[in-house]
């Protein structure tokens, strides 16, 4: 089996309905550095203000229903990326950030519940693989919807433009 998906990290648990406002705001638009991008994540966040002062390479995003709706930029999960998050697990996903995590190579799981299992600071082992989340600060585990093998495949080469053109050097 793949460790390839399967991340430890510690968890940053938000609520519901947290849209790409939110996450990157619309009046960072003009940046274009993702670096100078990712110092604004999550600040429109209530609790989350200084996330990116605090957030460590590995970390874990626990977000509930409907994370990433609003408008359909990439910014938001390229700030989340350029933070070192490992993978953002969540209740539910708007489709678009969902499909633009895919597309940007961005580990995303779907956990029904899963905000009603665990702390912010909970140390976590996500397996995207299987869908499995072990909370190892309680001891307890939950089963989310794992990633398909399409969704994998795009993930491993770096995302969509990546495994597309993979994909065409086959074809040649």
């Amino acid at each position: 089996m793949t460790d390839e998906f399967v991340f430890k990290g510690r968890a940053w648990v938000v609520g519901d309905d947290i849209d790409t406002d939110m996450i990157y705001h619309g009046s960072y638009l003009p940046l274009t550095d993702p670096k100078e991008m990712a110092k604004h994540a999550l600040e429109y966040v209530p609790g989350m203000e200084d996330f990116t002062e605090r957030v460590q390479p590995g970390d874990i995003l626990v977000a509930g229903k409907n994370f990433g709706s609003g408008s359909s930029r990439e910014h938001a999960v390229i700030t989340l990326q350029y933070n070192d998050v490992a993978a953002v697990v969540a209740e539910s996903f708007s489709r678009i950030f969902y499909r633009n995590a895919v597309n940007l190579g961005f580990p995303i799981l779907e956990v029904p519940g899963i905000t009603r299992e665990l702390d912010t600071s909970d140390e976590l082992e996500v397996d995207a693989n299987t869908g499995r989340i072990c909370n190892l600060t309680k001891g307890t585990e939950v089963q989310g919807t794992p990633l398909s093998g399409l969704e994998k495949e795009i993930m491993t080469a770096g995302g969509l433009f990546n495994f597309l053109k993979k994909d065409m050097q086959t074809v040649e």
